[in-house]
């Protein structure tokens, strides 16, 4: 069976398999979640006279980009959402073409829940990719517009959001061409933008893990509140 066979495969298993995860943790609220990535600082204060530690987790920074609709947004808008993030430029000859059909292959699987799941791609050669040709390559790949932004803006700011917040292997290799390093991972950020995984975007076993993720993010409980995920 061929990989896109292997990862069609386990996103039809994944997905009612998340579903059944749902209710099994909603009855027994044990489920291993994605596990968190980058912490800030680690606070101390004592509690009934034990000392507790807690853990202040990196939260990606809002960023604000123009999108292919020529349009200025903001992660902020998306607020509550959980997000799928990539790197990647229109002229790339590998492996940004299979970045691009697996997050495409993603968003279908995650069709029901669009609302609740946003993929952005950020381009790593701005002055090329402009909303015109964004536009064009989303176009290209059918994607759908309403949870999925291809992103253009400065590139220092875009460079140095690969850096600081994502802590991406992004090389600026000067003169972007077929040789042009950047990462070919997906960023997966929970609903407070704290990142929760990394995966190989070309691999399909990790794409069906993703998936896998983005479900059981679903139902992470808010800390400071108490809810009901079936209620509407």
């Amino acid at each position: 069976m061929s990989k896109k066979g292997i990862f069609g495969l386990l996103l039809a298993v994944g997905i009612p398999v998340t579903a059944y995860l749902i209710v099994k943790y909603q009855s027994e609220g044990v489920v291993d979640m994605p596990r968190h990535y980058f912490f800030d600082s680690v606070t101390e204060k004592t509690v009934k006279g034990k000392l507790v530690k807690d853990t202040v987790w990196h939260k990606v920074d809002n960023f604000t980009f123009t999108n292919q609709l020529g349009k200025t947004v903001s992660v902020d808008s998306l607020k509550g959402k959980i997000l799928v993030v990539d790197y990647f430029f229109t002229r790339c000859p590998n492996p940004c073409p299979t970045l691009t059909r697996n997050m495409k292959k993603m968003q279908d699987a995650f069709l029901k829940t669009d609302s609740l799941v946003h993929f952005i791609s950020l381009t790593v050669d701005p002055a090329r990719d402009t909303v015109e040709a964004l536009k064009r390559y989303a176009d290209k790949y059918k994607v759908r517009h309403n949870n999925w932004w291809f992103l253009t803006g400065d590139k220092q700011t875009i460079y140095k959001l690969a850096y600081d917040e994502f802590k991406a292997a992004t090389i600026d290799g000067g003169e972007v061409d077929t040789a042009f390093l950047h990462t070919n991972k997906f960023y997966l950020l929970d609903k407070d933008r704290v990142i929760r995984g990394w995966y190989d975007g070309t691999d399909s076993i990790a794409m069906a893990k993703m998936a896998r993720d983005i479900g059981l993010l679903f139902l992470e409980k808010d800390k400071k509140k108490k809810r009901n995920l079936f209620r509407k």
